[in-house]
């Protein structure tokens, strides 16, 4: 595990995720959302934010969090590990509601500077229909990439501390 995709809904706990991931493994953390959102949630051209994606794509190890359907067929192509966030659309909104509330008008430590938090409908509609309109082009994109690849899939909150408590135990059995 060196390079390492974390995707699905947002809300889903993605971010969180790979920060914690980077914490227990060292590898290296890029939140998409951080180097794409300019402030005011200014979006870079798409031919630039690809060229960007290819360039963090080229180091050596990494853990990316992000979605970014117009990057997402190099990043799959690039990536060992991808973590899928498969969670209901229902707990999704309510952590988004949860992510607002906490930074209602400040920038997340995951968000591009200049980008502030703010309760957005149209996000919450994209978070509660990413079942249907997202899920099933990252269900083609896994089928298509998916030889040679590491795919964890989490359906809940319960499945990512079940990883991480066996990370946990297999870097303590890999000590001794």
């Amino acid at each position: 595990m060196k390079k390492v995709l974390v995707i699905g809904s947002g809300g889903a706990g993605k971010s969180t995720f790979a920060h914690r991931l980077h914490k227990a493994t060292g590898l290296p953390l890029i939140h998409l959302d951080k180097i794409h959102w300019q402030p005011n949630w200014t979006a870079p051209p798409k031919p630039e934010w690809r060229k960007t994606v290819e360039k963090l794509l080229a180091g050596d190890e990494w853990v990316m969090d992000g979605n970014f359907g117009s990057t997402m067929d190099i990043r799959f192509r690039a990536c060992d590990t991808i973590f899928y966030f498969d969670l209901p659309p229902l707990v999704c909104v309510y952590q988004a509601l949860k992510r607002v509330a906490k930074y209602y008008k400040k920038t997340r430590p995951d968000m591009g500077a200049g980008c502030a938090e703010k309760l957005d409908f149209e996000f919450l509609e994209w978070v509660w229909n990413f079942p249907k309109n997202s899920k099933p082009e990252i269900e083609e994109k896994l089928a298509l990439y998916a030889a040679g690849k590491n795919i964890i899939r989490f359906k809940s909150r319960k499945d990512v501390e079940r990883f991480f408590e066996n990370l946990a135990r297999n870097k303590v059995e890999s000590v001794q």
